[in-house]
């Protein structure tokens, strides 16, 4: 079984939504990514850092899905990571109200022996030196790995955020984005631009409206599901992330063929997040809805063209 290791935040969120709010709840990227990637045949493990605050019940829940804690580092006395937001009603938009980094401040990741050779790698949004610090850590070079980063540690860490990105076979990152890091809005040009950083593989997330991937001059386009209603987009993009890296790591095949049906899997995943709040409706998936969504998905996007 080929090895996944992911890192990212492993939180509590509490969110507001046209539909309702939470308190507290399970969040974080490696949490959605983690389980995501559980609908995969993968050995999967998490490097990540909670606080004493931080509930067996949820380390549990990852350890059922067949996910490795040994990296989840649990600092004494320390609180968790926190963050709080409030969606505008059209969803795409959001206020963020409350950011307390708490433990995730002081984190220095430690992977552990065994995933140090493992086969993908998927840096979840972090600061890009936790990022790098992970791939110094690895003792044979993995056969892709996936960044995902954000706008954020563009505007504050820019010169390490490079860095890490000529490091990587993949990055993940939305429409914005993608303009901000490129300087060109067009976003052909702006993946054409963000190739020459180091990433053979582009995918500009552009939420509702599906996905792109680019590799030199082959572009290929995923359109996202059209559902009745999203109720909570937290963790979609991060959702997608595990979708995506979860099934390069099954199939091993890291060819644009493979990358095409990659992000397939990540928007069929990513559909079913936006259906609860958090955590919440990838804790209840299964299997088989997820294989009925596909059917779905391939039904929307094949069709022969006559010409």
């Amino acid at each position: 079984m080929s090895k996944l290791l992911i890192v990212g935040t492993v939180a509590f969120d509490a969110i507001e939504t046209p539909f309702g709010k939470t308190d507290k709840i399970l969040g974080g990227a490696a949490t959605y990514i983690g389980l995501s990637a559980s609908f995969f045949n993968v050995d999967s493990a998490i490097v990540s850092v909670v606080g004493e605050d931080f509930p067996q019940e949820h380390l549990d829940l990852l350890t059922e899905r067949n996910i490795n804690i040994e990296g989840i580092e649990i600092v004494k006395g320390g609180k968790t990571f926190f963050w709080s937001g409030k969606y505008h009603n059209d969803m795409n938009s959001r206020d963020t109200l409350a950011t307390e980094l708490n433990v995730l401040a002081d984190f220095n990741p430690v992977v552990p022996q065994a995933y140090k050779d493992a086969a993908v790698v998927m840096l979840g949004n972090l600061h890009p030196m936790v990022q790098a610090s992970v791939l110094n850590q690895m003792t044979t070079q993995p056969k892709l790995v996936v960044l995902d980063t954000m706008n954020f540690w563009m505007d504050c860490a820019l010169p390490e955020l490079l860095e890490v990105i000529k490091r990587v076979d993949v990055i993940t990152i939305n429409d914005e984005e993608a303009r901000q890091l490129s300087g060109e809005y067009s976003l052909v040009k702006a993946a054409a631009k963000i190739h020459t950083m180091g990433p053979k593989y582009v995918v500009i997330k552009k939420g509702e409206h599906g996905a792109l991937i680019f590799h030199n001059k082959d572009v290929f386009f995923a359109p996202a599901l059209p559902l009745e209603e999203v109720f909570d987009p937290t963790g979609a993009g991060d959702t997608f992330a595990g979708g995506f890296s979860g099934y390069i790591a099954q199939t091993e095949d890291t060819s644009f063929e493979s990358m095409k049906n990659a992000i397939i899997h990540g928007s069929n995943l990513a559909s079913f997040c936006v259906e609860k709040f958090g955590t919440e409706r990838m804790v209840d998936l299964n299997k088989e809805d997820v294989y009925a969504r596909l059917q779905q998905f391939k039904s929307l996007t094949q069709f022969d063209i006559k010409l």
